[in-house]
């Protein structure tokens, strides 16, 4: 005969520490539908976090690290609870998610690039160098019209 293990019940708080999310986000991604209503307390009527709870937080966890959109997430949990059915809407978002973090990622690259070369600018400054001076004035213009048109479509 097998004994059901006890179900831990987690307050918010400690759902919070235990996410990494703050326990408004919690009540936020619960009121939108981004996850499902939590169970309360019967006497408190607070919520408890079961661990099916935790995992799901921790997924909407990663996929906010992301930077993925609170829709995209609330449709991602969604299509997560009809299962593999699913699999090709899911796929879909990743890859639409995966698509966003490439675009961001070159844009990272050209602010990093444009910084380089205006600190390459006042170390010219500084050390007297007018030429060097005006050569990264020149790339730092030129970078800028390039950063302008990614960060601005």
């Amino acid at each position: 005969m097998t004994i059901p293990a006890e179900t831990r019940g987690y307050s918010i708080k400690e759902a919070a520490a235990l996410t990494g999310l703050p326990a408004s986000t919690l009540r936020y991604y619960e009121q939108i539908g981004v996850i499902e209503p939590i169970a309360r307390g019967a006497s408190s009527g607070h919520r408890v976090y079961d661990e099916d709870d935790l995992d799901q937080l921790v997924w909407v966890s990663c996929l906010a690290a992301t930077g993925m959109s609170v829709g995209d997430m609330r449709q991602y949990m969604a299509n997560n609870r009809r299962g593999p059915a699913a699999a090709a809407e899911q796929r879909e978002l990743l890859e639409q998610q995966q698509r966003h973090l490439a675009v961001e990622a070159e844009r990272l690259v050209l602010r990093r690039r444009y910084v380089e070369l205006k600190i390459g600018y006042w170390q010219a400054v500084e050390a007297g160098d007018r030429a060097g001076r005006d050569r990264l004035a020149d790339q730092a213009r030129e970078l800028a019209d390039e950063l302008r048109a990614v960060t601005h479509p």
